[in-house]
């Protein structure tokens, strides 16, 4: 029995009309040269002019990046903490967490930040001054060594120790890089580094805890210049 190769058509719009149902059955076949350029051709247009979807999608990043070039033009004539805070959101700062010469662990850039920038969101639990005292003496029973809380105001303490960011492990340094910052976006106070200086990859992040001065003093291993002895 002999199986004959089956006879391939044309169909009115110049494509092959397959015999068997199936282009794979029926082996490969030269393409003519006018067919080919045809091809070609409608390929061409179709590459010029994409679909509709994907010309509204493009719409949509030439609005949003022009938002972000306005907003960031914006920000240089308008020191404004609020823009400032929406941008630290949008694309955060590079940084990571390793150990430190200054104590413990510390937290380091991976990125050039150049001077007056907001560095990282000191994140944690908002608790009262009642709640911070409970804690602190709970968290010395558990044998836990430091507690990261930090004061916004009066009334108002962020507790980071068991739930906060990378922004806990920042050390203290009597000659610190970055500084921090309270604002108050959306009628909530929020404690904010911003970076003091330009600080380069690699660099130890610091700030000056500003300890109130007691009798019990806390020694200061930042090693800097101008180092005061104690964190108190």
């Amino acid at each position: 029995t002999s199986f004959s190769t089956p006879k391939k058509k044309k169909r009115d719009d110049g494509m092959r009309e397959h015999v068997t149902g199936c282009a794979r059955s029926e082996g490969y076949y030269k393409i003519d040269k006018k067919d080919k350029l045809k091809y070609l051709n409608n390929s061409r247009a179709f590459a010029e002019e994409p679909p509709a979807d994907t010309q509204v999608r493009n719409l949509e990043c030439q609005r949003r990046s022009e938002q972000r070039r306005l907003l960031s033009s914006f920000t240089g004539s308008c020191d404004s903490d609020l823009l400032k805070f929406n941008q630290l959101k949008f694309r955060k700062k590079k940084l990571k967490f390793c150990k430190s010469h200054i104590h413990d662990w510390g937290l380091f850039a991976m990125e050039p930040i150049a001077a007056d920038e907001m560095v990282i969101e000191y994140v944690g639990q908002n608790i009262r001054q009642v709640i911070a005292d409970m804690r602190e003496k709970r968290y010395e029973d558990e044998g836990i060594g430091s507690s990261y809380m930090f004061r916004v105001d009066h009334d108002t303490i962020i507790d980071a120790t068991k739930c906060g960011n990378f922004a806990r492990f920042i050390n203290h340094s009597c000659n610190p890089n970055c500084y921090a910052k309270v604002i108050t976006v959306e009628s909530q106070k929020k404690i904010v580094i911003y970076s003091k200086q330009h600080i380069n990859v690699n660099e130890e992040i610091t700030y000056d805890y500003k300890f109130p001065i007691e009798d019990v003093k806390i020694p200061c291993l930042c090693g800097s210049e101008n180092c005061r002895g104690t964190l108190n």
